[in-house]
């Protein structure tokens, strides 16, 4: 059975708090896992919400500041220690690959795994795979930084009604389904497009056209919302976003679960960040992120 969800390691922004650890995101696609931006201490957290190793396909990194990168040393070097047996794919962006090579050989170890280094440069698909597309977008932050969509496939919907109307049952669905014809009826005489998942991963940046081209008809938005609306001063000068700003990305692009994370620990008071996006107009599903919960990815309509 596939399981597609967001394990949440850790949701702090800039400096871990009593409550939150550094960010870092494992999301669950299938048989693969995607880490996204392991901050200090995700080894310790993946321990605390069964995430091991040996479940990491890719790791993809939004930018260079600390707080979503200098857990990259640890889990690189467990990789290797759990000698995970299959190939492991890093992306981050280019124009950061000293700080990259700096925290991969940050100090001796045995290497034991091919881990790949993809470094992205521009917008764009990164790689191709059965279940998903990877495409990363350029956002507006102090440092270069990208986000990340993974895109399913469009597949088909077979409609039972349609396939009796022509007489096609038992093997002959199967069959119908694989060659696109049977008899002169044609797959799209008794099917309809099923729409694919949509996922996308949002971190540090400004409002910018790469947050809402990510955000377009995700089926999971996970989305850093550093600061409250009042701050909104010092969300456009330090290069975030706002709790109503998300709301509003997610809303005019028609999210179907919004995930609020990346939060200052300057605030005391979590329940105020879902206030305001439901006061910004989304009215989908809306999570204000936890350390250590798990989200899963919403059914296909």
């Amino acid at each position: 059975m596939s399981v597609r969800e967001l394990v949440v390691l850790g949701t702090a922004s800039q400096v871990p708090t009593r409550h939150r650890n550094h960010n870092g995101y494992m999301l669950r696609w299938d048989g693969e896992g995607i880490m996204f931006d392991p901050g200090e201490g995700t080894q310790r957290q993946m321990l605390r919400a069964g995430v091991a190793a040996h479940d990491l396909h890719r790791i993809c990194v939004t930018h260079f500041h600390g707080d979503h990168s200098l857990g990259l040393a640890g889990v690189i070097q467990r990789i290797n220690l759990d000698r995970v047996p299959h190939q492991v794919t890093a992306h981050y962006p280019r124009s950061g690959q000293r700080f990259f090579d700096r925290l991969r050989y940050a100090t001796a170890y045995r290497e034991t795994v091919e881990l790949t280094e993809a470094p992205v440069a521009a917008d764009g698909v990164l790689a191709a795979a059965p279940s998903y597309t990877l495409e990363a977008r350029k956002l507006s932050h102090p440092v270069e930084s990208y986000g990340y969509r993974l895109v399913e496939p469009d597949g088909r919907r077979m409609l039972p009604e349609r396939l009796a109307a022509h007489g096609i049952k038992g093997p002959d669905v199967g069959r119908i389904q694989r060659e696109g014809s049977l008899g002169g009826v044609s797959l799209t005489d008794v099917s309809e497009v099923r729409r694919g998942q949509r996922f996308a991963f949002v971190m540090d940046t400004r409002l910018c056209e790469g947050v809402h081209a990510l955000a377009e008809g995700c089926d999971l938005l996970v989305i850093e919302s550093t600061f409250l609306d009042e701050d909104e001063d010092l969300a456009v000068e330090h290069g975030h976003l706002t709790a109503g700003q998300a709301a509003r990305v997610a809303r005019d692009a028609g999210v179907r679960h919004l995930v609020l994370t990346h939060f200052s620990q300057r605030y005391t008071d979590p329940d105020e960040f879902e206030r305001q996006a439901r006061a910004a107009g989304f009215e989908g599903e809306l999570t204000v992120a936890q350390d250590l919960l798990r989200v899963p990815v919403p059914k296909r309509r």
